[in-house]
This record gives C-alpha cells, sequence and structure tokens, in this order.
C-alpha cells in the first residue's frame, strides 16, 4: 500500500466526488437523445467549472485531447483557483465516459476522474493501448501480454482452483476483437460483451458481483490510465500496452516523453504513488445508478477509492434544482 500523499491530503476526498456529479448532471438531461457530441460538450463544460473551483494547482495530464483539439480539458490545460500556490496536481478525466452509451440510454456510462501527485499519472497519448486487467486475490504475474488469450485465461482458472470453461472474460465488441472472442469461446471460457466503457469493464473484475474474471482486448490508452488509478485503490493487476496505426501516433507518444513504443506497462507504472480515483453514475450499470430526476430534485451514485488507505466510499446525493 502506498504511503500518504501530503499533497493529496490537502485535496478532500468529497471535492473530487463533486466534480464527478457535477459532470454525470450535465450530461444527464442528455441521455437517450442521440446527440452524443452535444451529451459529451455539457459534461466537459460542467466538470472544468467544477474544477476551477477547487483550490488547487491542477493540471490535466489525460483529458479531451491536445490544445488544438479540444476547447477545453485539453491535455496541458491549468485547472483551479490557486495556481502557483495550491497543491500541484496531475489530472486524469473522462467527463463522459461512454459518449454512445449515454446518447442510447444504454448502461454503464459514467463520469470519471482520477487525481495523483505530480508526475504520478502516465501522460498517455490518445491511441490505443491492449488491456489486460484481473482483480484482487491473484498470484503476482498470473497475466502477461506476452501469453495468448488461452494461456492467460488457464493461468487466471489454476490460480483460482477452476477450470477455464468456468472463467468469464470481458470484452469490447469490436470486428477487431473477432479472434479473441473466437479464441476465448473455443476453450469454454464464456464473454461478457460491451459496447463501450472500458473503464467499467476493468473495475468489473474487481467486484464479484459482476461474474467477470479478466478483462481483455485493445481500447483507449487514456481509459487505461483512468482504470489502474481504481486498480491501485482496490487491488488487482493490469498490463498495458500502447498499439500504433501510424507514424503520426509514434510521433505522438514520443511528444509526450514515451521512448519505448513496446513496452508492457504494469499497474504501479501507469498510476503511481498515492491517488484518488472517483466516478458517478451517468446511466444505470454494474457500478452504480445513473442519475434520476424526481420531481425537482437529481439524484446521484458516486464511489471514490483512495490508493494509500484502501478506503472504498459509495456516496448518495440528492441535488435540488
Amino acid at each position: 500500500m502506498p504511503t500518504a500523499s501530503k499533497v493529496l491530503d490537502r485535496v478532500l476526498v468529497l471535492e473530487m466526488v463533486r466534480v464527478t456529479e457535477a459532470a454525470a448532471i450535465g450530461a444527464s438531461t442528455l441521455i437517450g437523445r442521440g446527440d452524443e457530441k452535444a451529451a459529451d460538450a455539457a459534461a466537459v463544460e460542467a466538470m472544468r467549472e467544477a474544477l476551477n473551483g477547487l483550490e488547487i494547482d491542477g493540471t490535466v495530464v489525460i483529458g479531451e485531447g491536445e490544445r488544438d483539439e479540444a476547447p477545453m480539458l485539453y491535455i496541458g490545460e491549468k485547472v483551479g483557483s490557486a495556481q502557483g500556490t495550491g497543491p500541484k496536481i496531475d489530472i486524469a478525466l473522462d467527463p463522459l465516459e461512454g459518449t454512445t452509451i449515454c446518447a442510447k440510454a444504454g448502461p454503464n456510462s459514467l463520469a470519471v476522474l482520477a487525481i495523483g501527485e505530480e508526475g504520478c499519472l502516465l501522460n498517455a497519448p490518445d491511441v490505443y493501448m491492449d488491456k489486460l486487467a484481473v482483480g484482487p486475490g491473484l498470484p503476482d504475474s498470473v497475466i502477461d501480454l506476452d501469453k495468448s488469450p488461452t494461456e492467460n485465461v488457464r493461468a487466471i482458472a489454476a490460480a483460482k482452483g477452476v477450470a477455464p470453461n468456468e472463467i468469464i472474460a470481458c470484452v469490447l465488441d469490436r470486428p477487431r476483437h473477432e479472434k479473441l472472442i473466437a479464441e476465448l469461446r473455443s476453450i469454454g471460457c464464456g464473454v461478457v460483451l460491451i459496447g463501450d466503457g472500458d473503464v467499467a469493464g476493468v473495475i468489473a473484475t474487481t467486484n464479484p458481483d459482476t461474474t467477470i474474471d479478466v478483462y481483455m482486448g485493445s481500447g483507449g490508452a487514456p481509459e487505461g490510465v483512468l482504470a489502474c488509478a481504481a486498480l491501485r485503490c482496490v487491488g488487482g493487476q493490469f498490463k498495458g500496452r500502447l498499439l500504433f496505426r501510424n507514424e503520426d501516433e509514434r510521433a505522438r507518444a514520443r511528444k509526450w516523453g514515451i521512448t519505448d513504443l513496446d513496452k508492457q506497462y504494469d499497474l504501479k507504472e501507469l498510476a503511481k504513488g498515492d491517488c484518488i480515483f472517483a466516478a458517478t453514475g451517468v446511466t444505470d450499470g454494474s457500478l452504480l445508478d445513473g442519475v434520476k430526476r424526481r420531481g425537482k430534485v437529481m439524484t446521484t451514485e458516486s464511489v471514490v477509492m483512495r490508493a494509500s488507505s484502501g478506503t472504498v466510499r459509495w456516496v448518495k446525493g440528492e441535488h435540488r434544482l
């Protein structure tokens, strides 16, 4: 367990929940309206406003894109009302994880935020990442991206004392995963397909109620860092490797200081030291209930975790309109 950060001690855990609550409420008015961009924009604007109300010297290290791609919460943007005087905080965020889910009123759309001391969260470029994650309680290095999906499933099954056909994997439902899904099913492994929202998919491996044993497949690298911040708080293992489709993406990685483009990252390399993770449900899901409006009251459900203490708090909020 990491040592508690004196810097993060100055940032109240509940303040992080207020930030994700604001983003979730902002997006909630567009649930099921079919407009992904509008829902995302509402969440971004609400989260940025909430962050700027905090007495921190914050820097967005994972956000909505690079400066010329995103008007708000871009990588490198300074947030907080105490620039130069407050605690220096690195921030990884996704104001609306699962924009398509929200637009279609599907499950597991979240507003997500992670913070750490300066330099503790990998400044991951906006490229794909090959991901492999399991929950807590398994032997170290039970998973490895250099092994095949079959080998990883068999290793997890052996560690859990079950047969491979009793393992359930969570995979993003994408054409690029057809071979992965076929291989998993060929050994009798159950596959839970999700349409979007792989942060929730990774976190699901830590919750026995989901019955998900492992997360596999490729998704956004920034979301991988966010998921790692959560796993640092509740336990688990994660392996990640950046995937590049062209030289422009390789150049983007080098721009953010990544020199070994083939490196297999471990959990603690993606999210170091003490960190805080917070998420608020936008739509109902396996992790959290979504935002509900009842008359002039909106209700939210959030989770906030801290790595140094291993504390997980579930927060229900009522917000009067």
